[in-house]
């Protein structure tokens, strides 16, 4: 079986510095010897399950180092078997609902595994508080991230949505109100470069928006599993928790309003004249006879 080339789908200029120099390469080199093998996709999402369950347990001994260092091992090879699912299932073929499903699941059954065993180990009533304040916090921050970096993919694609149909059952509408708000926001946006015909709207966008998303690629799951290492290294894990209730809240906070903010620039300059670019690979502009379209970077 020849294998893909490497994903091209995630831009690398907001990836995580660990997935491009460590996580993924690690899973495109163990990739061969699992396609090889016939070892499917759902089996390693299961692998880097228990990897990570390894990483929780070690994490029961946060106050000896060595412990502390293992359970930072175990969870970097949970996030190599995290990425290798996902190369197994395209290189094969066999991606499925079922394996996403699973896939997330593991990646949220970790993150629950370590954050109750840490409380479990500090057994304080604040402890747990801080523990599930976090673990909510988390959730939101990944899953709001999540639509966020799929967003700026979708659009650097040049692919747009249209706005979606309510739905008749009052229930389901109240739910998708509250739950696209995100979407709402940011509907303007897509309606505006569905309208306009010229390519370049989109490398705009792309180079205007590579900051906030940049900034909001500290919400990885990278990001924390070494917070949790250092945390525990220093002798604190709930220094951990604070961590993902304010900086990465405050992180999560201004990469939204500033992704909002590129867009309601863009929208606002292509209401007023079409676009016209040239960029280079780093996103600077090389030619734009669009002179008002020249500070879309500053």
């Amino acid at each position: 079986m020849t294998l893909p080339p490497p994903d091209q789908s995630r831009d690398r200029r907001i990836e995580d510095p660990t997935n491009l120099w460590l996580i993924h390469p690690a899973g495109r080199l163990l990739l061969p010897w699992f396609v090889a093998r016939g070892i499917p996709a759902n089996a390693v999402s299961l692998i880097g399950l228990t990897l990570g369950a390894l990483a929780a347990l070690a994490y029961v001994r946060w106050d000896a180092w060595p412990f502390a260092f293992a359970g930072l091992l175990l969870s970097v090879g949970w996030l190599i078997a995290d990425g290798l699912d996902g190369m197994i299932a395209r290189a094969t073929g066999t991606a499925s609902p079922l394996g996403r499903i699973l896939d997330g699941l593991c990646d949220h059954g970790v993150f629950v595994l370590i954050y109750v065993m840490l409380a479990t180990s500090i057994a304080t009533l604040e402890g747990w508080a801080l523990a599930v304040a976090a673990g909510a916090a988390h959730a939101l921050q990944s899953n709001l991230y999540e639509s966020e970096r799929a967003r700026f993919h979708r659009r650097c694609r040049g692919g747009v949505i249209t706005d979606p149909v309510p739905s008749r059952n009052p229930l389901v509408r109240l739910y998708d109100h509250v739950a696209g708000a995100l979407d709402r926001a940011a509907f303007p946006l897509d309606q505006a470069l569905g309208s306009h015909r010229d390519p370049a709207a989109h490398d705009a966008y792309r180079a205007a928006a590579t900051g906030p998303m940049r900034l909001m690629s500290l919400l990885t799951a990278n990001v924390r599993v070494l917070a949790i290492f250092i945390a525990c290294l220093v002798g604190d894990p709930r220094l951990f928790w604070w961590f993902e209730l304010v900086p990465l809240t405050a992180v999560l906070v201004s990469g939204l309003l500033w992704h909002r903010q590129v867009e309601t620039g863009l929208i606002q300059r292509l209401a007023r004249s079409p676009i016209s670019l040239t960029y280079s690979t780093d996103g600077a502009i090389r030619q734009s006879p669009i002179d008002h379209l020249k500070d879309m970077n500053k």
